[in-house]
């Protein structure tokens, strides 16, 4: 998979993949020009958008009569003092809320199987597992460094 980003005016970036095109942007008060979403909502994109594909794939598997699905994410930075359960107190905690909605005459069971598999979408568990980004900075028209 490759996503490549291109900074444009301000801090618009045109993001393509798979032939496809996205403008991310910062809002105006924080200097950007608005013209897409920023980081962190195509973020809750993703996670919002890859729990709703993994229910639906999980329904029709399992041939359920789900109807649509809806997931209301949101996010902030929250102090850890502030969180009883952190194993920290002096940093800061991601804090992301998903909110599921399943439309449909599922029985309780159902609801409640679906309600696991909410939790294990490929972004969710990237999400909440150990993550590694391997990085480099060059000089456009620079060749890739070497390792000794």
């Amino acid at each position: 998979m490759q996503v490549v980003v291109e900074s444009q005016d301000g801090l618009a970036q045109r993001v393509e993949m798979r032939g496809k095109a996205v403008v991310v942007d910062e809002p105006v008060e924080a200097g950007g020009t608005n013209l897409g979403p920023t980081p962190y909502e195509l973020l809750l994109a993703a996670l919002g958008s890859c729990t709703a594909m993994t229910i639906i794939m999980y329904a029709r598997r399992k041939g359920w009569p789900l109807e649509g699905v809806r997931v209301e994410l949101g996010y902030e930075r929250v102090h850890a003092r502030d969180c009883e359960d952190c194993e920290t107190t002096d940093a800061y905690l991601e804090q992301f809320t998903k909110l599921v909605i399943v439309r449909g005459p599922l029985d309780e069971e159902q609801r409640a199987r679906l309600e696991e598999i909410s939790r294990r979408c490929p972004v969710h568990r990237t999400l909440l597992g150990q993550v590694r980004i391997d990085d480099e900075l060059r000089l456009a028209g620079a060749p890739a460094s070497t390792s000794a």
